[in-house]
């Protein structure tokens, strides 16, 4: 476990750009964020914003360009293909499509989450898929198919999957967008339980306003640029 002094995420400076030339344009302007270990904080601000490049920067799915970003005291900005993988391998990632794969069963959908950590056996993948599967509340679903599930249900299978290795942090992106009322809140309290028995850091994208209670801390990104950054009011 890390140093609760050491920032999960550490980011100074940080600017991006898309495109080359003529085309060239600035996503992210002078980006500056720190979370905290266990903590849950919520990124809104309208749509354009660059709430997901800066999820998919800090994820490690895109390449740090200019600026700082730590991610568990390990530099991004110009880090190799290798230690950009071994990022992705200490977080999970829950995004707006479930992105579940159809020809798999749930089981095998979870165990998908672990085939990047060589150090567990198929036995040991398999069990761990059971339980986690267990835990959100699908244990009698294990060999169904996303078509034979429900909304809710493929959102449960997509956060298993995300924290079946128990990751230190969790990358959400939108996802209550498709689901209603009431599956939307059971995903995201789901989420905030397993997170808080895993001991992860959940950075959570999203538009729903009715989520966001859950959060530590909100922060407020327009335009490309992170305009507020404010604690939430106590929680019991």
């Amino acid at each position: 476990m890390e140093s609760s002094s050491t920032p999960v995420i550490k980011i100074q400076h940080l600017n991006h750009f898309f495109g080359r030339g003529e085309q060239r344009k600035q996503a992210l302007f002078d980006i500056n964020l720190e979370i905290n270990a266990g903590e849950i904080v919520i990124m809104t601000g309208p749509s354009g914003s660059g709430k997901t490049t800066l999820l998919t920067l800090i994820g490690g799915l895109r390449t740090v360009q200019s600026g700082h970003l730590k991610f568990l005291g390990q530099e991004l900005c110009g880090a190799s293909s290798e230690q950009l993988v071994q990022v992705r391998r200490r977080a999970g990632y829950i995004f707006q499509a479930h992105n579940l794969h159809g020809s798999l069963t749930a089981l095998q959908n979870v165990r998908m989450g672990l085939e990047i950590h060589p150090q567990y056996s198929v036995a040991q993948m398999k069990e761990m898929a059971i339980n986690i599967l267990e835990e959100v509340g699908l244990g009698n679903r294990l060999n169904h198919y996303p078509d034979n599930l429900s909304g809710g249900q493929k959102q449960r299978v997509a956060i298993a999957r995300a924290l079946v290795s128990h990751p230190q942090l969790v990358l959400a992106d939108e996802p209550t967008a498709a689901l209603d009322s009431k599956s939307g809140r059971d995903v995201v309290t789901l989420m905030q339980k397993l997170a808080k028995e895993q001991g992860c850091t959940i950075l959570l994208v999203t538009h729903d306003n009715r989520i966001l209670d859950i959060a530590d801390r909100t922060v407020y990104m327009e335009d490309g640029i992170l305009k507020s950054n404010t604690m939430a009011t106590a929680k019991d």
